[in-house]
């Protein structure tokens, strides 16, 4: 990767100074497009964190059958 950010240094160095800001452009967006993608990503698994339904079910006999009653009314 070294070799790799030598060479854009290299490129960087020959362009003109007022082409420079379009290239920095660029590459801020480049860096915001990344950096969005992440907080996306932790923004949405805070989401499915916060609709996981936490389990308080104990008894899962008592459970079913007081489902069955409420559906049934056996």
């Amino acid at each position: 990767m070294k070799v790799l950010r030598q060479s854009a240094m290299k490129e960087l160095e020959k362009l003109p100074e007022d082409k420079i800001s379009f290239v920095l452009q660029i590459m801020q967006g480049v860096n915001g497009l990344y950096n969005d993608n992440q907080t996306e990503k932790k923004a949405a698994f805070e989401r499915l964190e916060q609709l996981r339904k936490k389990g308080t079910v104990v008894d899962y006999d008592a459970e079913l059958a007081e489902y069955r009653e409420e559906k049934y009314g056996k």
